[in-house]
């Protein structure tokens, strides 16, 4: 074979990788978006506010099941993994959970490698690959001629599903290419030191990012005769390795106990491959060299040297998940051990205002990212009802107790109404549903709605600070109006936060007939008070504060019910 044969081989392999992951990467957007109802449901279990404690047996399994759902849902445990990274960083899953769910995670990557084994059947006229690459042409004809998002999305993962194959076709080609040249086999047949196998499966899989490329390039390799099984298996072996360099990226621009994840990750498939090398060995040994795991596996699955690979991969990916979890704790205290907290005194009183849900890590799965921007503008609400909780506590009996945490959830407003429009704007770049996109668009009013609610609560402090100064209160008969309306805009919130939450029309239909109540009561409220000066009940001095306090009021029930109303737009 002359030069430029070579360079035409090297070409169609780069060629083909390519394909393969601009495929892997159409299928698993298309996958993210066409699921992500079923998605956010799957999450939603293994998120929800953990303490970080030890978890039950039941929950670690449900841990991995939800791990190896979602990865084979969306074809990506990189997403997967970097999504728990961000659950951790924000606090609403524990080191437990997110192992668990790694572990699962390896296990559902496995699925893309068996696709790739079992498009490689066939004879050389017709095989699974040319069949299954015929999917990218009827994908792009779906696509073209679709009408609605789910019909285009269906018509992406076919066309995703295609390209895998076309891809995998040029990367066999080219392997066929080389294994015709004796000197690559020379070269490839000397490198047969387990170890250098598996150090160059993790450098190439940390070097493409994607231990499904790895595997499939190693699947092909054996297919082609250009390595032997066992070759293939410790590269494979490697890349599971690898595939922790997304991880460490990303756990490693977080908070510690991303970090933490990052390391557990790293720490579970290194004890798999250092586990199974050790099994190798121990194999060697006891048969003399007449056992490997390259011979058990062939004799297992004759003549399918594909399917040979591909079981492997699956086997050590359950089996050292079925090893961790007996070792779950040991793990997450040697990862808590080697990256400690670093708590000072400055840190123990940090009260900076953050994020509680999101974490920008999270806008590489955008379906989830979208469920935990609502998580964070529901958790907004709630810090704005209660600062106006806290405005008409200290209006109603000048006590200030709570005056600091008022200024602190102010802030904590203020912050998150900057952040979440900034994050709402960038998720809005991603792939996404309709029905997601239609939610993005309702956000940022949604989110200065809330602010506002905190804007009036200030103004309502203002009005209590005038009467300590002028050191009057309000009457007996003023203060009962003013609970009714508390009670009031709580029933009202109850229910828009209702509404907005599970796109509840019939709490919308509640949320409106409280808001009329509240109408009626603050024109009550005004002419009440004003019919109280001219009996003398109450003081003038605090006639212009308890008119101001009663409008506010019913401001922010217009706030909340604007709130409700965006579900509206999501029909």
């Amino acid at each position: 074979m002359d030069f430029t044969s070579v360079l035409v081989a090297l070409l169609t392999l780069t060629a083909g990788i390519g394909v393969f992951l601009v495929a892997c990467t159409m299928m698993s957007s298309n996958l993210e978006s066409a699921s992500s109802k079923r998605l956010k449901r799957l999450f939603n279990k293994a998120g929800g506010g953990q303490d970080g404690g030890k978890d039950s047996w039941l929950q670690r399994w449900l841990g991995v099941g939800i791990g190896t759902v979602g990865t084979a849902a969306i074809q990506s445990s990189g997403a997967v993994t970097v999504m728990v990274i961000g659950f951790v960083n924000v606090g609403i899953m524990s080191l437990y959970q997110a192992a668990a769910i790694i572990y699962g995670a390896n296990i559902g990557t496995t699925v893309t490698a068996q696709l790739v084994a079992l498009g490689m059947f066939g004879t050389s006229s017709i095989s699974t690959t040319l069949i299954f690459a015929a999917f990218a042409g009827i994908g792009a004809f779906v696509m073209l001629f679709a009408k609605n998002d789910m019909t285009k999305q269906v018509g992406g993962i076919l066309t995703g599903f295609g390209m895998l194959f076309v891809g995998l076709s040029m990367m066999a080609g080219a392997m066929d290419e080389f294994a015709a040249l004796p000197a690559v086999k020379d070269f490839l047949a000397r490198i047969s030191n387990p170890l250098l196998l598996v150090l160059v499966g993790t450098l190439l899989t940390a070097i493409i990012q994607s231990s499904s490329v790895m595997t499939s390039i190693a699947i092909t390799m054996v297919v082609s005769g250009l390595v032997t099984l066992d070759q293939g298996i410790y590269l494979t072996m490697g890349s599971n390795i690898g595939s922790c360099v997304v991880a460490m990226i990303a756990g490693w621009t977080s908070g510690i106990n991303a970090k933490r994840t990052a390391l557990i990750h790293l720490m579970f498939n290194t004890m798999g491959v250092a586990l199974f090398l050790v099994a190798a060995l121990c194999l060697n040994i006891l048969s003399s060299g007449s056992l490997s795991f390259g011979i058990l596996m062939a004799d297992i699955f004759p003549h399918a040297p594909q399917m040979q690979l591909a079981m492997f991969h699956t086997i050590f990916n359950v089996a050292t998940m079925l090893v961790a979890m007996p070792l779950t704790e040991g793990l997450v205290k040697t990862a808590c051990r080697l990256i400690p907290e670093k708590k000072t005194v400055a840190d123990t009183d940090n009260k900076e205002p953050h994020l509680y849900f999101l974490d920008e890590q999270m806008l590489k799965t955008p379906v989830v990212a979208v469920r935990q921007l609502k998580a964070e503008i529901e958790n907004m609400a709630v810090l704005a009802i209660t600062n106006f909780r806290r405005s008409l506590h200290t209006v109603k009996t000048l006590d200030y107790t709570e005056i600091e945490q008022f200024k602190q959830t102010e802030d904590e407003l203020d912050f998150l109404n900057k952040e979440l429009v900034r994050y709402a704007v960038m998720l809005s770049d991603k792939r996404l549903n309709r029905f997601d996109h239609q939610y993005l668009v309702t956000t940022i009013r949604t989110v200065s709605d809330l602010e506002r609610i905190g804007d009036y609560a200030e103004n309502i402090i203002e009005y209590a600070d005038s009467l300590k100064q002028q050191d009057v209160r309000f009457s007996e008969y003023a203060l009962k109006e003013i609970d009714e309306m508390q009670s009031l805009i709580d029933r009202l919130f109850d229910a828009a936060m209702q509404a907005y939450h599970k796109v509840d029309f019939a709490a919308l239909g509640t949320a409106n007939q409280i808001e009329d109540e509240i109408d009626r009561l603050t024109d009550e409220m005004e002419r009440n008070h004003i019919q109280r000066l001219s009996l003398d009940i109450c003081t003038p001095l605090a006639g212009t504060e308890y008119i101001s306090l009663a409008q506010n009021s019913e401001r922010v029930a217009d706030h909340l019910i604007n709130v409700a109303k965006t579900i509206r737009q999501l029909q």
